[in-house]
């Protein structure tokens, strides 16, 4: 897999483990201290493929795309992001939470 989307990079786990199956990561988190100690963490763990982000995943990563898989780590969304969507590459596939951030959620894949 060549290029992966990560949103919501909390302690920066699921990016380092999409490290590992993609060429490149780019991670977006939308709070200044976890995206500062993930990629610190990152860093001194010496992964060299990732790309950080301070922003609204939600707008994905425009300049980046497109991506062979996008994953929405985040609280959940009402509705699929249709920046996600059209950043997608052809055959891609995102997976997304779907629901209220503190009610029942649904894990959608697109494919």
């Amino acid at each position: 897999m060549a290029r992966a989307l990560e949103i919501g990079t909390g302690s920066g786990y699921a990016a380092a483990v999409l490290s590992r199956l993609a060429e490149q990561v780019f991670t977006i988190e939308r709070c200044a201290g976890l995206a500062r100690s993930a990629r610190r963490r990152i860093e001194q763990l010496g992964y060299s493929n990732l790309h950080f982000r301070l922003g609204d995943g939600h707008l994905g990563w425009p300049e980046a795309a497109p991506f062979q898989v996008s994953l929405v780590s985040a609280a959940a969304a009402s509705e699929l992001p249709p920046a996600l969507l059209q950043q997608l590459a052809v055959g891609g596939r995102l997976l997304c939470p779907l629901g209220p951030v503190h009610g029942e959620q649904r894990l959608i894949r697109v494919a």
